[in-house]
C-alpha cells in the first residue's frame, strides 16, 4: 500500500505518553517503521535499549536524553541518533513534554536493562 491515510494510522498509548505510527511492516508493509512520540512532561521511560539504530527528530517541547552513558538536553530542531545496543532513557520536559519523530527497522527489538528480550514494540510492528 503506497499511500497511508491519516485514519488508518495506529496509536499506542504508554504511560510515558503516546506513539502514532505512520508506516511499519504491518502498516503499509514499510522496510522501516516511522512514528510520532508525544510525551507526557515530565515522564520517562524505562532505561532500555535496541538492537537497531533509531533516529530522533524533536518537533517541540524538551527532553533530556540518556544515551550510552552521556545526558544531552535537546530542543526543537535537534536529531539524535540512536546506535544499536547503546542503554538509553528519554525524560520529558517539565513543562509541556516533547513531539518527535522517529524511525527505526522494521522488527527492531526492546531490550530492558536487565537483559530481558522486550520484544517489537507496537509503533515499530
Amino acid at each position: 500500500m503506497p499511500v497511508i491515510r491519516h485514519a488508518q494510522c495506529r496509536r499506542s498509548e504508554t504511560p510515558a505518553g503516546v506513539m502514532t505510527t505512520f508506516a511499519s511492516p504491518t502498516l503499509g508493509g514499510a522496510a522501516r517503521a516511522v512514528w510520532r512520540v508525544e510525551a507526557t512532561p515530565a515522564t520517562s521511560g524505562p532505561l532500555h535499549d535496541f538492537d537497531a539504530e533509531q533516529v530522533w527528530t524533536f518537533l517541540g517541547g524538551t527532553a533530556t536524553v540518556e544515551l550510552g552513558g552521556e545526558t544531552f538536553t535537546v530542543a526543537p530542531g535537534d536529531t539524535v541518533v540512536m546506535p544499536p545496543s547503546t542503554p538509553r532513557r528519554v525524560t520529558a520536559g517539565a513543562g509541556e513534554g516533547f513531539t518527535a519523530v522517529v524511525t527505526a527497522p522494521a522488527g527492531a527489538r526492546a531490550v530492558l536493562s536487565d537483559g530481558t528480550v522486550h520484544g517489537v514494540p507496537p509503533w515499530i510492528a
